[in-house]
């Protein structure tokens, strides 16, 4: 499996969800593919990986990844004036309804950013990504996430029993928006579990009960203002969030 190491860490992490225009998802996922993550690898940011929501026929979901929130604006600079973005942002931004469903993240520590996987190979997996990718974000109340992440761990050990990799877990990252043209979320904080499973028949016979079973004490713990939200995502043809067999966790 190609190396990734050179590409470095990612601490600051766009959780973007999308709405597409009704029947054009797939059409916004084909430009989106075609021309912009190697632009953002180009300039020191990363595209983790897209999806489509499977519950929400709107809903496209991409991850991006900077390595510090510095970069953030610098690279966001670089790309939305830059002369990619200005030939393509009209075309974009007419199959688009919203675009502003972003969370601010950053991992909980070192070892839990999000896996970046070597980019889908055009030889040698010609159906393309495969897999499922789950994210489940816990709304958590202010001042209790590192309480939370403490008491949801044990539910995430049983998610990696019973055959999920874990690719992150993510925490809201509480700064100033230093690119205001991309606005995100200011209703945190939140707590994202990213995980990747081989396919529906483990989701829906292993995953989905554990979910379900796991939910009562997390629930009472007393540290949610909300009920979590399971978001079941597909990748798209080139999204580097995948399932590959050869990955050792």
């Amino acid at each position: 499996m190609t190396n990734t190491e050179h590409l470095g860490h990612f601490q600051t992490i766009e959780f973007r969800r999308y709405t597409i225009k009704e029947g054009k998802r797939k059409q916004f996922a084909c430009y989106f593919e075609n021309f912009f993550p190697e632009a953002f690898q180009q300039i020191g940011a990363i595209a983790c990986g897209q999806f489509f929501e499977r519950e929400n026929p709107a809903g496209f979901t991409w991850i991006r990844g900077f390595k510090n929130i510095d970069a953030r604006a610098t690279i966001n600079a670089a790309f939305y004036y830059g002369p990619l973005w200005k030939e393509h942002s009209a075309t974009m931004n007419e199959l688009m309804i919203d675009s502003d469903n972003v969370l601010l993240l950053k991992p909980l520590s070192s070892e839990r950013a999000v896996t970046i996987l070597p980019a889908v190979d055009p030889v040698n997996e010609l159906k393309g990504a495969e897999g499922v990718v789950v994210a489940q974000i816990f709304p958590v109340k202010a001042g209790d996430v590192e309480a939370f992440a403490l008491e949801v761990e044990k539910t995430f050990a049983r998610y990696r029993i019973a055959g999920v990799r874990e690719a992150g877990v993510l925490i809201s990252l509480d700064v100033p928006n230093n690119f205001p043209q991309l606005p995100f979320r200011t209703d945190g904080p939140y707590l994202v579990w990213l995980g990747i499973i081989k396919d529906d028949q483990i989701m829906e016979k292993q995953f989905h009960p554990l979910v379900e079973s796991c939910l009562p004490s997390l629930s009472a713990t007393g540290l949610l203002r909300g009920a979590p939200e399971l978001v079941v995502l597909d990748p798209t043809f080139r999204s580097r969030l995948r399932w590959l067999p050869e990955w050792q966790q």
